[in-house]
């Protein structure tokens, strides 16, 4: 397991606590963390400074009599940023494993492990108020787990959009979408013009999609979250069902979309 220290626990340490018997121990090395934006901090790198200690957690006091209940040997991994930039938090994570710790580098791993929750945390915000998992009346698990199991490919593309978009934000949008796809896109965002020679650019495709779905795209805004995207992919694949069928029928109106 690999959690975060919510409360300074009592540890078979000189120190006595938890955070104190991490913190007295000499750095193992430092490593650069991409910290996404959040409600009220812009995303940037941090340099965070790494300790290690191996300890042994004591029961809670009040159930130290309780027959099973013993010392768990537990690492902590202290993760630290010295100097954060002005009128900015510094980040400060304490770390409690189970894993293996022979090191820098599994400290250093257990650190990116952890600096990922973020995005579990949105995948498991799309899956839940996007494709609404929890609301599905399916009477058997099995049911359950093949409905998952199609969620979850949902849910990561589009995951996997809102982050290639803000990574490669100038790539072709053939990169995510089919042919039809974007072209079905453009024709409904700018119905009097023709079809570019060349696809937009995957920023540009995003930003419309995320218009289908409600984004404004004012001059503060920033690109579509997770949830404009849904809507907005829900919304793009009808007009590209219906693109197809007058393409089927010969319309001839993709040429002039």
């Amino acid at each position: 397991l690999l959690v975060r220290a919510a409360h300074n626990r009592r540890v078979a340490h000189p120190e006595k606590y938890l955070w104190e018997a991490v913190r007295s121990t000499a750095p193992v090395g430092t490593m650069n963390v991409e910290v996404p934006r959040g409600a009220h901090r812009a995303p940037r790198r941090a340099k965070l400074t790494v300790r290690v200690a191996e300890v042994a957690v004591h029961p809670p006091r009040y159930r130290k009599h309780e027959p099973g209940l013993a010392e768990v040997d537990v690492s902590g991994v202290l993760a630290e940023e010295e100097n954060p930039p002005p009128g900015q938090e510094a980040i400060s994570w304490l770390l409690v494993t189970t894993l293996s710790l022979t090191g820098k580098e599994e400290a250093q791993r257990c650190v990116e492990y952890y600096a990922r929750r973020w995005l579990v945390e949105r995948y498991h915000y799309v899956l839940k108020s996007g494709c609404r998992v929890e609301e599905l009346q399916l009477e058997t698990a099995d049911r359950l787990e093949r409905a998952l199991a199609l969620y979850s490919i949902v849910a990561w593309r589009l995951l996997w959009l809102t982050y290639e978009v803000r990574v490669h934000p100038t790539d072709p949008c053939t990169k995510v979408l089919a042919q039809e796809e974007w072209q079905a896109l453009y024709g409904m965002v700018h119905p009097k013009r023709r079809l570019p020679r060349r696809p937009p650019s995957l920023k540009d495709a995003m930003s419309w999609i995320g218009k289908l779905g409600g984004f404004l795209g004012r001059a503060g805004d920033r690109s579509p979250g997770v949830k404009t995207l849904w809507r907005g992919i829900f919304r793009l694949h009808d007009f590209t069902s219906a693109l197809k069928t007058l393409q089927n029928r010969g319309s001839g109106v993709v040429g002039n979309a």
